[in-house]
């Protein structure tokens, strides 16, 4: 054996649930779990650690979220929480002092947070930016802010159209809003990263993931270069995050992956496709069967035409591959549903997913079931759109939003994760979001829509075994059992019985990939 951990409480997370005291660990992955007497008694081992009566779960794993798309924003200026537009301007300012480049790049702003809760004007970056291009990307990722000179460089201008997206216009006037689509329309004209940087990008996202217990990602959405670079990083041994890459669905992707069938080594599985539907509530780009309640007139943005979403499902299907749709809004959900359910025709194992089926009209909830759909989704976006969210669509439609409860209930599980960088990447603040139904101040008081909250073992089983199950994972990864991946994290208290409040700042006290420990807190305790 290479590894013994005992005098733990250790989570296995199984069938049952079980609890158990020791572990020993061997080629990387767990050959028996037991109590202190049958693992210390029966095994001997390289190295054996005591964990003082601390508590152990399988390594968390976020199901969607943007790893490599959070290295590389680590670069750019972070717009998160900015209180008004100014301030934002200010952060910019700073980050360009200290970090000049040809573009000014940023993400994270919500003009939610704002006083007024309007979009911004491009006239107040051209004031600092008169000649340098701007592009700020909103905290969804849905929605983009350019300067002139930005706007200018893309070629872009008030007879500027483009399919799924929108450049928006006051008094006769770009605003600089880029909407979904229109986004590319400029971000293409950014230039790339190095490849130094990219490297960089990968393996600073892998520690401070590391550092919150995350030892597994989907990556939702990546190109065939980044997936090779991730898989070469993976065999020289640099990067131990293990990765589930969804395909963006370019011919040059499908091409070099999904038409050779799945691909699968240890740290790498890619077979899936990701597909976007429509854009995001905040922005008001979620597709809705009827009009914005603070918006009239306006249904939100379809990404790409339904008979394209189906072409590519079908290819999915031919090749044995898993489609992943982003559907924030109830027309999106029931669009692809209905894509689904012509392709899979009944009960099924192909583990198709709705990413962040986020709302649902209350006549499709029963789809997920007859056709075994996967709900894929983020607890904390609801904590992060509560404030806001039923003035986009009324009393009633917020009923079927971030609908937890009622959409486990359909196949008896899903995931949750995070869709990093658009939330924390701290996988606990889903954990409490998804049970308390508070934002870690704890606000509101009762929680939101508590009949929507998940129990502790639901939202842990959730972020491993169920997110491994996702991605047909759950034979190697997501518990605590003889011949899985020792794939484990430690804490100091128990997140199972802890005091709920107190949760969004537990800490992780030591993160193992593979038995090999990749993360230990500074903090002696």
């Amino acid at each position: 054996m290479e590894l013994i951990i005992y005098n733990a409480r250790i989570y296995t997370v199984d069938g049952g649930f079980t609890l158990a005291q020791s572990a020993a660990i061997r080629n990387g992955r767990f050959a028996a779990i037991g109590s202190n007497r049958e693992i210390m008694g029966n095994y001997r081992a390289a190295k054996t650690v005591d964990m003082q009566g601390r508590f152990v779960y399988p390594g968390l794993i976020d199901p969607h979220c943007h790893f490599y798309g959070y290295g590389t924003s680590l670069i750019n200026a972070d717009l998160s929480g900015a209180g008004s537009f100014g301030e934002v301007i200010d952060r910019i300012l700073s980050h360009d002092r200290e970090l000049p480049s040809a573009w000014v790049l940023g993400r994270g702003w919500d003009q939610n947070l704002w006083p007024l809760s309007e979009f911004p004007h491009k006239s107040q970056l051209d004031k600092f930016f008169p000649d340098k291009p701007v592009l700020l990307t909103r905290i969804d990722g849905h929605a983009a802010i350019a300067n002139t000179a930005a706007l200018l460089i893309a070629g872009v201008d008030r007879a500027t159209k483009i399919e799924g997206g929108d450049f928006l216009e006051k008094n006769g006037e770009l605003t600089g809003i880029l909407i979904d689509n229109a986004i590319e329309k400029v971000k293409k004209f950014v230039p790339p990263p190095a490849y130094e940087q990219k490297v960089a990008a990968l393996l600073n996202a892998q520690d401070n993931c590391f550092s919150v217990g995350l030892t597994s990602v989907g990556d939702a959405g990546l190109d065939h270069d980044v997936i090779g670079l991730i898989d070469s990083l993976h065999r020289s041994g640099d990067l131990k995050m293990k990765v589930y890459a969804m395909l963006n669905p370019t011919p040059e992707n499908l091409q070099t992956y999904m038409r050779r069938g799945i691909y699968k080594t240890g740290h790498l599985n890619v077979r899936s496709v990701k597909l976007f539907a429509d854009g995001a509530l905040g922005s008001r780009g979620a597709r809705m069967i009827d009009e914005y309640s603070d918006a009239p007139g306006n249904y939100g943005l379809l990404l790409e035409t339904p008979g394209y979403l189906e072409k590519i499902s079908r290819k999915a299907w031919e090749h044995g591959y898993q489609v992943n749709t982003h559907c924030i809004g109830d027309a999106a959900v029931r669009i692809m549903l209905e894509i689904y359910s012509g392709i899979l025709a009944g009960k099924n194992d192909r583990r198709w997913r709705i990413e962040h089926a986020q709302i649902v009209h209350p006549d499709d909830f029963d789809l997920f079931a007859r056709y075994s759909v996967i709900p894929s989704v983020q607890a904390i976006h609801a904590i992060s759109d509560m404030k806001w969210a039923v003035q986009r669509i009324g009393p009633e439609r917020i009923k079927g939003a971030y609908a937890l409860n009622q959409l486990l209930s359909q196949n008896g599980w899903l995931t949750n994760g995070s869709d990093f960088p658009v939330e924390s990447i701290n996988p606990l603040l889903g954990f409490y979001a998804g049970v308390a139904r508070k934002d870690p101040e704890g606000f509101p008081e009762n929680g939101f829509q508590m009949e929507n909250a998940l129990t502790r073992e639901q939202a842990l089983r959730a972020m491993t075994i169920w997110a491994a199950r996702a991605a047909f994972e759950e034979d190697e990864k997501g518990s605590i059992e003889p011949g899985k991946l020792a794939d484990f994290i430690v804490t100091n208290e128990d997140l199972m019985q802890m005091d709920m409040e107190r949760v969004p700042r537990l800490k992780v006290h030591s993160t193992y990939s593979s038995g090999e420990k990749v993360y230990a807190s500074e903090d002696p305790y």
